[in-house]
C-alpha cells in the first residue's frame, strides 16, 4: 500500500493558473508560472499564496526623486 503525498498548489497571482508547489514549499521558494511566465515566490503556506518575486530593488524606488547633484 502506497501513501500519497499531498500536492500544493497556489494560483498565480497574474493570470491564476494553479501552481503545483510540491509536497513540502517553502517560504521564500521561487517559481516560474508555467502559463504566462510570471517570475514567483512563495510568501505564505497556510494557505499557500504567491506573489511577484523581488527582484532586488525596492519597488517603489523613483529615480526621479534622487538627488544627483
Amino acid at each position: 500500500m502506497h501513501k500519497k503525498t499531498r500536492m500544493i498548489v497556489a494560483p498565480c497571482p497574474d493570470c491564476d493558473w494553479e501552481i503545483y508547489l510540491g509536497a513540502h514549499p517553502k517560504e521564500g521558494q521561487k517559481v516560474k508560472c508555467p502559463d504566462c511566465g510570471a517570475e514567483l515566490e512563495v510568501i505564505d503556506l497556510d494557505p499557500p499564496e504567491l506573489d511577484w518575486a523581488s527582484d532586488g530593488f525596492e519597488e517603489d524606488w523613483d529615480p526621479d526623486e534622487e538627488d544627483w547633484g
